[in-house]
């Protein structure tokens, strides 16, 4: 027993010494700092190694040239291809600001005008279709104008027409129709702020000295409405110039908008110049656009009065 207890001493006391030693401070405090300081030695070096990196990839693999050129936006302006795109884009823009503002208008009037104590209601409705995803909506228009989707069905079973037709999706007219849709509301809302703040009174004025609902209409109604129409076109003209991806699905290649070659720049042909000079030069001609869309409803709205 006693040599056993010998024996065994030097056990006991190892294990005594290993216990004092993980329950001494530096120790303790050891294990609770490390993880929080390997964590953030992490964060520090990673980023400095990415840097490090990235300088000898450059410096050794890749020559940056920095001479001032304006090359790119010759290319930009006169290569045919994004002319094409460019042009396109803007006809596009147009012509969608053109339904949007047609189609929007009768809506707004109708809630300003019509819409009793249930305008908000109204307008609460038109507003469901933001409950769901963009991309969602423009997939949709996919289902409903392609080659078996709903609308050839429909024309289908009418006895319009004897088979599906190809005509009606991966077209400019797609993207018209699509590009249509997901931005009427922003297009109703300026419209009908507009209209709820033209004077009944003037209208009621106009009537009164023999004007016709359609004559009351031109002269004071539309005249006054004007900022929101103003509004509702450059609220959809300017995004839909640079619209991707409405073009990507449903555009094809009759679709392609200059959205489109741009993103090409900047990812698959990594010619970022050339990429910057597309998008600043469909900036300033928006820009331009913009401000002639402006001076043009103005001019129509002195020769109305």
């Amino acid at each position: 027993m006693t040599a056993a207890a010998e024996g065994s001493s030097p056990l006991r006391m190892t294990r005594a010494r290993r216990n004092a030693l993980l329950q001494s401070e530096p120790v303790q405090g050891f294990a609770l700092i490390s993880p929080t300081f390997l964590y953030a030695l992490i964060l520090l070096v990673l980023p400095i190694l990415v840097v490090i990196a990235h300088s000898f990839w450059t410096q050794n693999y890749l020559t940056i040239d920095r001479t001032f050129t304006l090359e790119n936006y010759r290319i930009a302006l006169t290569e045919p291809i994004y002319r094409d795109l460019l042009w396109r884009s803007l006809y596009i823009s147009l012509t969608v600001s053109l339904f949007t503002v047609i189609l929007a208008y009768p809506i707004a009037y109708f809630i300003s005008f019509h819409g009793g104590r249930h305008k908000s209601l109204w307008l609460f409705l038109i507003t469901i279709p933001f409950w769901t995803s963009y991309l969602l909506r423009v997939m949709s228009w996919k289902v409903i104008l392609g080659y078996n989707g709903v609308l050839n069905s429909g024309l289908m079973g009418l006895g319009i027409i004897d088979e599906p037709s190809t005509a009606l999706l991966y077209n400019s007219s797609a993207v018209i129709i699509t590009l249509t849709h997901a931005w009427a509301a922003f297009a109703i809302l300026p419209i009908f702020v507009s209209l709820e703040k033209v004077d009944r009174t003037l209208v009621e004025a106009a009537t009164d000295l023999g004007d016709g609902p359609l004559r009351s209409f031109l002269r004071v109604t539309l005249p006054l409405s004007a900022p929101g129409v103003i509004s509702a076109a450059l609220i959809v003209m300017i995004p839909t110039v640079g619209d991707y991806v409405t073009p990507k699905l449903v555009g094809g290649k009759d679709g392609v908008m200059i959205a489109n070659a741009i993103q090409a720049q900047f990812g698959k042909a990594s010619n970022w110049p050339l990429g910057a000079a597309l998008s600043v030069t469909t900036m300033l001609i928006v820009t331009l656009m913009a401000g002639a869309t402006v001076l043009i409803i103005r001019a129509l709205q002195r020769l109305a009065r």
